[in-house]
């Protein structure tokens, strides 16, 4: 939609980049406070996010470099355009989870305490990340000819369908991750076991995840049969994996 933020001779400052730190800095921010309210050192929760940003970054590109293996053969060096757009976030939560559980053992943090704090933080983080994706055009949606808030992407940078009136799948998704932050943040006033808010989280959003891939209109993702793509097959195993850890949790709780 605005891809470009600022361009100033040579130098060019794309909207995707500068919400997905947005994102991100805002994410850990509140993650530090809610650390700071149970005694625990914001430092070591700061450190913890740059190590998972870290992480995430190089999984949810390498899973966009695997799908899109032939653009990127023919153009490597464009593997390392992050800020143009292309990560796939399941990507990255696979490369970020088993990052965090080793420096939370390694600073003596409670893994599950430490997953709490992150839950909100992740939620509202993606949100505004999904708006870095509406405005660079990634993760399109399906043509809607005659839906009243279909958008038309008109910048030829965009990477979206252009002048074809598209399902807003970003703000579908963005919009839903925000009110899985409300959600968490209310559950967490009152919450009655360790690791609730990070399985709510999961269990949410791969709901959210799931329903919006139906109205994705990017065929680059990959499908494992039929309509059904592979980030549905992951939201299915996240979602049979939340409830299993909800119910475990909550039983080692009594």
């Amino acid at each position: 939609m605005h891809p470009i933020l600022i361009r100033i001779g040579p130098l060019t400052i794309h909207t995707y980049g500068v919400l997905i730190a947005a994102g991100f800095l805002l994410g850990l921010a509140l993650a530090a406070r809610q650390a700071k309210k149970q005694g625990i050192p914001a430092d070591k929760i700061v450190d913890l996010g740059f190590y998972m940003l870290i992480a995430a970054l190089i999984g949810s590109r390498l899973f966009f470099v695997l799908v899109e293996a032939g653009y990127f053969l023919r153009n490597p060096l464009d593997i390392f355009k992050i800020w143009q757009g292309g990560l796939v976030f399941y990507g990255g939560v696979i490369f970020a989870i088993p990052v965090a559980v080793w420096y939370a053992k390694k600073k003596g943090l409670d893994i599950w305490n430490t997953a709490d704090i992150f839950a909100p933080s992740l939620a509202i983080g993606h949100a505004i990340g999904r708006l870095g994706c509406f405005s660079a055009g990634c993760c399109y949606g399906n043509p809607a000819e005659g839906l009243p808030w279909a958008v038309t992407f008109l910048d030829p940078e965009s990477l979206a369908r252009i002048g074809i009136p598209l399902h807003p799948t970003q703000l579908y998704e963005s919009a839903g991750e925000f009110i899985n932050f409300l959600i968490l943040i209310t559950l967490r006033k009152r919450q009655t076991f360790k690791g609730q808010l990070f399985w709510a989280y999961l269990l949410i959003y791969s709901v959210i995840r799931f329903t919006v891939e139906f109205f994705r209109g990017d065929e680059v993702r990959g499908f494992l049969f039929g309509n059904i793509s592979i980030s549905q097959g992951i939201s299915v195993l996240m979602f049979v994996g939340a409830i299993a850890g909800i119910i475990a949790f909550r039983k080692r709780s009594i």
